[in-house]
């Protein structure tokens, strides 16, 4: 008897074990199902305020800030001045799309072209590239931190599609260029041209317009103050296509 009674207890405990452990499994599917709703509730209300909000920092920004705290990066400035659409220089906002995102005006926030690119050059070995359009560098910026790994690239294009979904083109090149880094602490056209230019972004020559986009895919490996061979090189050739591509009459693909 002691025995029958002492299998019954173990499966009795067993029983509540496996109740207790279906309950703590069901409760962190329950937290996560809200944690993950709550995530897509505000990412959209988020893109949606910023489609008529101007952003006082972004994300990059606060980052690059703590940083230079952390660094004790003393002389650091961070410098940002926004401008909106109709003070930007139509040269620069063409040398933008010239440079970064050439299909920018057709594609809905991701290049798949690209992305098929740059996935087949990985398979073969090669370093995991961005593929990143102007949509997607402006959802990092707004919201995300550096790296190339898939998780992050993941939340990337899922911003990315939002905010082509809400956002006219012409405000997603706007917000683009206004937080894009030129430099050392330097983000935003309108600072940019200050900086490098003596001049602001409205008066910004196609010229200019096209070695100041040069320093954007690694703006503190290239130095706008001191532009390199490759950049002069790179800037040469950004006017050529700024060209290809229709020169200012480009922008009413935008609207």
């Amino acid at each position: 008897m002691s025995t029958l009674t002492d299998t019954g207890k173990a499966e009795t405990s067993q029983e509540n074990h496996s109740r207790q452990t279906g309950s703590y499994i069901r409760l962190v599917f329950k937290w996560a199902g809200r944690l993950l709703l709550a995530f897509f509730v505000l990412s959209i209300l988020s893109v949606i305020s910023l489609r008529w909000i101007n952003p006082p920092r972004t994300s990059f920004m606060i980052q690059r800030q703590i940083e230079a705290a952390w660094n004790g990066e003393d002389n650091f400035e961070l410098r940002y001045n926004w401008v909106d659409w109709e003070h930007i220089s139509d040269y620069a906002k063409v040398a933008a799309v010239t440079s970064e995102d050439q299909r920018f005006a057709t594609h809905w926030g991701i290049d798949l072209q690209e992305v098929k690119k740059a996935i087949r050059e990985s398979k073969r070995g090669e370093d995991l590239r961005g593929a990143s359009t102007i949509t997607q560098q402006t959802a990092k910026n707004l919201y995300l931190w550096p790296g190339q790994n898939y998780f992050r690239k993941g939340i990337e294009a899922y911003f990315a599609v939002l905010i082509d979904f809400f956002w006219p083109k012409k405000r997603i090149l706007e917000m683009y260029l206004n937080i894009a880094e030129f430099g050392y602490g330097i983000y935003g056209v309108e600072a940019a041209s200050h900086r490098y230019f003596g001049t602001s972004a409205a008066h910004l020559s196609m010229s200019q317009s096209a070695l100041l986009v040069t320093a954007l895919p690694s703006p503190r490996r290239y130095n706008l103050a001191n532009p390199s061979g490759y950049m002069l090189r790179r800037r040469d050739w950004n006017i050529r296509y700024m060209r290809y591509l229709g020169g200012r009459s480009y922008l009413k693909q935008l609207e």
